[in-house]
């Protein structure tokens, strides 16, 4: 699983402008990109795009009583490094199971560049009731 490179970075607890669609990252160039796991000292899974113009958090804001977690990350995050996004898209999976209450969302973001394709695969958990979404926030 090619995670990319981590840094400690004050972006991981820094507060954002807000919600910003994924498809805001097409026709910007990433300069770097930071992959953070929840068994790291941040506590949560997370990925962060700086841009040529501004930067942005990839994560799962946490309520009570769901799990959000990066499940794969398919290509090699290098390839996104230096060149203009082509395609930014997400598509949501989800499934219910009335019986138990249980459900789980999949989120797929593929991120295309002329260099190559990365696929970024989250897994959200919970009872139903609570948010199996992840964020993806401009920051300040």
């Amino acid at each position: 699983m090619g995670m990319g490179r981590f840094q400690k970075h004050p972006y991981w607890y820094e507060g954002g402008k807000g919600m910003s669609e994924f498809k805001e990252l097409e026709g910007k160039v990433i300069t770097n990109v930071m992959v953070s796991r929840g068994d790291d000292n941040t506590g949560e899974d997370a990925i962060i795009f700086e841009t040529t113009e501004c930067n942005y958090k990839m994560y799962h804001s946490q309520s009570c009583c769901e799990n959000v977690v990066i499940l794969d990350v398919c290509g090699d995050l290098e390839d996104l490094i230096g060149t203009q996004i082509v395609v930014a898209e997400e598509r949501t999976n989800c499934q219910n199971d009335l019986k138990d209450h249980d459900s789980v969302t999949w989120t797929f973001y593929t991120i295309r560049t002329v260099k190559g394709t990365i696929d970024i695969i989250w897994k959200g958990t919970s009872n139903g009731y609570y948010s199996e979404s992840v964020d993806f926030e401009e920051l300040k």
